[in-house]
């Protein structure tokens, strides 16, 4: 019997857009995967020949969630390219910075875009609250949001969905798959912290409008520093700071991170997201710099699952190549020499599984020829997963004692064995426990701030540009996705070449020209699918990557129909 196709075209609650192909056999399980981004980010191509001081602001729009790491990795890859070197106070201000935008982008992430995965919401409607607020105890002494009245409260709002006919925010999920393994009780909990994370986030994004100017896209950085030095001396905002960054963290401790003990126990004999991941090395850069000299988390390589060893990383061993991307140049280059020449050849027609389980025609990838928007970008070769798991499993292996600690007693109180942390559920636990790491000693850069500020108040770093003299810097360091890297050279004044390296490329880039698969696809085969008219199991896996694929302003008609058509400058960046 010929093997089946299953599209899953738009990956939805993810950033950007991505398609996801499969190959089922008789069985259901993949055989083969396919990844597409089907939007071009062209970013790359708008900075060039731009002042490289505006290349934050303008990287900064690659994304509408991570706008601040875009932001910081345009400005910090020209200081490096300078060679300018800012003040402690303005280190630890991006640091504090990046510490908001991590404890807002998770808590997101699991409850509202990747924890209906998770839990059956519909479920949710059988529970008997007093039961629910009882087992809510069992994760945390101090539970939020899990009063028996609070539980009733959210168990009548499902049940108004449920009777208007309209789920609202839990319209369209695959309710009821042979897959969820929390119960009743336990998915009204985690209903009740989706509700309760709607007012947390907000309160996060506040936490990085203080020294930002704004959220998304603040504004208080610039070459050579920051700009929001009136903040940093005004002691109401450093209270206000310091008061929203204990709110957040009461709920990161006391349900999200409750939340993944249970989910994790729970979830222990599913087959499905505890099957050891498909591609087994680990990259990772140091990131959330907590005094003068130490990072929260580690940077390294973890080749094969191997914790014994962590390898240093060699910057002129990454490259990117478009063999199977839609772009001009196929070969392997180092990201200073990197290319963004489109190439799009289109889709084929296929017959593939319809939305009921029949065979119908419709437009699939060549997954002979080119595929995607994203490149492959490969360290030695090598495929590479990058992320908060990545993150974590280098400063665990390397015995940092702050991750080794929070890693260690999750897996005590779970249950779970260290190969756990290579699966999907790992992913999803590792990027909870990355959380848990920086409330536990994030204000540890707030403190060393508040004393800096008392000897030292600059801010910014004097420089200059000399058009007669070429330059190229990069920024490298971990986001809330993974590994970032923006790459810059700088000639006659202005930006001659410059390519962004982002988490999502290294994750769900396509095969290479040696057929090696990145994290996305690899991931996905030999997983069976219950129900390939349900394949909730495959939208889980991608979803414990966090997809941010391009992010763009746009619409789209349902029927298929072009609805405006832009066209951008490449030398002044204007559209028309």
């Amino acid at each position: 019997m010929a093997n089946k196709r299953v599209i899953v075209d738009p990956i939805t609650r993810i950033e950007g857009h991505l398609r996801i192909e499969v190959e089922v056999d008789e069985n259901n399980v993949i055989q083969n995967a396919f990844s597409s981004a089907t939007l071009w980010r062209g970013l790359e191509t708008i900075v060039k020949n731009r002042d490289p001081r505006d290349a934050g602001f303008l990287m900064g729009r690659i994304c509408g969630v991570c706008t601040y790491s875009h932001y910081r990795a345009g400005i910090e890859a020209v200081e490096d390219a300078l060679g300018i070197k800012i003040p402690l106070n303005a280190q630890l201000t991006r640091s504090l910075m990046n510490q908001a935008l991590f404890i807002h982008d998770h808590p997101v992430h699991f409850y509202h875009l990747h924890g209906l995965d998770w839990c059956d919401v519909v479920s949710a409607l059988d529970a008997d609250p007093a039961l629910a607020s009882k087992e809510a105890l069992k994760y945390t002494k101090y539970p939020v949001a899990t009063g028996e009245g609070d539980l009733l409260k959210v168990k009548d709002k499902l049940k108004a969905f449920v009777e208007k006919g309209d789920l609202g925010p839990f319209a369209n999920a695959y309710w009821g798959h042979s897959t969820f393994r929390l119960t009743p009780e336990q998915n009204l909990i985690v209903a009740s912290h989706y509700l309760k994370a709607l007012e947390i986030q907000r309160t996060a994004a506040q936490l990085m409008a203080i020294f930002g100017g704004k959220q998304p896209h603040p504004q208080s950085l610039t070459v050579g520093g920051v700009t929001c030095i009136m903040d940093l001396l005004d002691p109401s905002r450093m209270g206000e700071f310091l008061v929203k960054f204990k709110e957040v963290a009461n709920f990161v401790e006391n349900a999200y991170y409750a939340d993944i003990k249970m989910a994790g126990a729970a979830y222990i004999g599913e087959p499905t997201v505890t099957a050891e991941a498909g591609v087994m090395n680990f990259m990772a850069h140091n990131t959330m710099q907590l005094n003068q000299t130490e990072y929260l988390f580690d940077a390294g390589i973890i080749l094969n699952g191997d914790l014994s060893k962590v390898y240093e990383i060699d910057e002129s061993l990454i490259t990117e190549e478009a063999t199977h991307a839609w772009y001009e140049d196929n070969e392997p280059l180092h990201p200073y020499e990197g290319r963004t020449n489109p190439k799009y050849t289109g889709l084929q027609d296929r017959m593939t599984v319809g939305p009921k389980g029949e065979d119908i025609q419709s437009k699939s990838v060549d997954d002979k020829g080119k595929y995607s928007w994203i490149k492959s970008p490969r360290y030695d070769g090598k495929a590479m997963e990058v992320g908060p798991l990545a993150s974590m499993l280098v400063s665990y292996a390397k015995g940092n004692q702050k991750i080794k600690k929070i890693v260690d007693d999750f897996l005590a109180e779970t249950g779970l064995p260290v190969a756990a942390l290579f699966t999907t559920l790992g992913r999803t636990a590792a990027r909870c426990l990355q959380t848990k790491a920086i409330i536990d000693h994030g204000l540890e850069t707030f403190n060393t701030l508040i004393e800096n500020l008392k000897v030292d108040q600059e801010t910014c770093a004097p420089y200059s540009i000399d058009k007669n003299k070429e330059y190229k810097g990069r920024f490298i360091g971990d986001v809330p996705r993974g590994m970032l890297s923006h790459w810059v050279r700088i000639k006659n004044g202005v930006i001659e070449n410059y390519q962004a390296v982002v988490p999502s490329t290294w994750n769900a880039g396509p095969e290479d020209s040696k057929g090696i698969k990145g994290p996305y696809e690899a991931n996905l085969i030999g997983m069976k699918v219950q129900d390939i008219s349900q394949p909730l199991e495959i939208i889980r896996v991608i979803h414990s990557m966090d997809p941010c694929i391009a992010c763009a302003v746009h619409v789209m008609d349902t029927k298929g129909n072009d609805l405006g058509v832009y066209k951008v400058d490449p030398i002044y960046g204007t559209s028309c």
